[in-house]
């Protein structure tokens, strides 16, 4: 597994998480993110027992691109705060199918979770277990029927993005979960965590990361990001 090591220090590793691995352990039991980071720090700095290193954010298996872990319990604890407070800055890059209506805009719905089919759907606000979910977008550029969007996100929801342009008729390349009408299976969904912002848990400088997508296609159709 390669993983880009994007900035660390005594409290914070930024990461760039490689596509197609899981965060965390899960049913297919593949090798996750978080276990092999602490495997790789217990190797560099030589650590004794159990290495700590906590999860505060998660990406989708399928989806790239800049992560933050803390490196204590202290840092764990005012990254998980800020996050509730909605502190953290986190811009996404993604290719969807044709072009949104807007250029830019808010978009607010309110999704549940299916936790047993693992697939998040679109509800009125008034149905049980409801969350609202709202993101902000602005288009870059649009080629070959296909639209490069920068997303900033307001809340956190599973699957947030690919559902709100699912059901918008701009499903996410690739997307097989959201867009198999449309996408082929085998291509890889067109989603990236472009750059995280967050106030440093003990100097309170704020730390602005970025993560490229790789060259490859859709995305090297763009130069723009």
């Amino acid at each position: 597994m390669n993983v880009p090591i994007l900035y660390e220090d005594n409290h914070l590793l930024f990461v760039e998480k490689p596509v197609n691995i899981p965060v965390q352990e899960d049913q297919s039991k593949d090798k996750d993110l978080l276990t092999y980071l602490k495997e790789d720090i217990k190797i560099r700095y030589q650590k004794p027992g159990n290495v700590y290193l906590g999860l505060v954010h998660r990406l989708d298996r399928p989806v790239g691109g800049v992560m933050v872990f803390a490196k204590t319990s202290k840092a764990a604890s005012r990254l998980s705060d800020a996050i509730r407070r909605n502190a953290i800055q986190k811009t996404y890059l993604a290719i969807v199918r044709g072009q949104p209506k807007k250029n830019r805009d808010t978009l607010v719905d309110y999704l549940v979770k299916d936790r047993r089919k693992n697939k998040v759907t679109v509800v009125p606000s008034d149905e049980k277990n409801a969350k609202k979910s709202v993101l902000d977008y602005e288009l870059i550029g649009t080629k070959k029927e296909l639209s490069l969007l920068s997303i900033r996100l307001q809340t956190g929801r599973p699957h947030q993005i690919r559902v709100q342009f699912a059901t918008r008729q701009c499903p996410l390349y690739g997307d097989q979960k959201y867009g198999k009408e449309v996408n082929q299976p085998g291509q890889q969904i067109a989603l990236w965590s472009h750059s995280l912002t967050i106030e440093h848990p003990t100097k309170k400088e704020e730390i602005i990361i970025h993560s490229d997508p790789p060259q490859d296609y859709p995305w090297n159709l763009w130069q723009e990001w």
